[in-house]
């Protein structure tokens, strides 16, 4: 066994990445207070080939020294867009038919492991601050919370970590192969 070259990797340009088919997900960035975990989020948001990452209130934008530190490149490659509020956002990802998720424990959420997003649909799935979560004025625009399952003693994921497993679960259920 040995590690592959970056080479070995066959990853494709920017300029291919931007023409190709998307994940029909937008990731929503909802004040968090690390430009660190924003840049984590464009690294994901790259990998999975999602649509874009909206990135509301207090957050970060590019360019940004230490989104670039975690993003490595990947501000080059995914859309992104901000917004003052996030409740805007949501306003506006509703009118364009997105399915709105929120990632977060409430009183009605459901554990990420029973849910199976519909493939023909938009997703936009929203994360939120280290230590407040998602806003609370946007529950009532959430179509959905989603909880991940836990078992140890903590009370939840970094935000990041988060975000990383509730999209692995989604590209496994509706990615049917991107197609170039």
């Amino acid at each position: 066994m040995r590690k592959l070259k970056l080479k070995e990797l066959n990853r494709i340009g920017v300029d291919q990445f931007k023409s190709k088919k998307k994940l029909p997900i937008v990731l929503v960035i909802d004040n968090i207070r690390s430009a660190m975990n924003v840049g984590s989020f464009f690294r994901t948001a790259d990998a999975f080939a999602l649509e874009k990452i909206c990135i509301c209130g207090i957050s970060a934008t590019p360019p940004h020294k230490e989104i670039n530190k975690t993003a490595i490149g990947a501000t080059d490659s995914m859309d992104w867009e901000y917004f003052k509020t996030t409740r805007e956002c949501i306003l506006a990802l509703k009118e364009q038919g997105y399915i709105i998720t929120g990632i977060e424990q409430t009183d009605s959420s459901v554990m990420l492991n029973s849910i199976s997003p519909q493939m023909d649909k938009k997703h936009a799935l929203i994360l939120g601050n280290e230590v407040n979560g998602i806003s609370d004025d946007i529950l009532d625009l959430l179509d959905l919370a989603v909880e991940i399952p836990q078992f140890g003693t903590k009370h939840s994921f970094n935000v990041a970590v988060s975000g990383g497993i509730v999209l692995w679960h989604y590209f496994l259920k509706i990615s049917t192969p991107l197609k170039e």
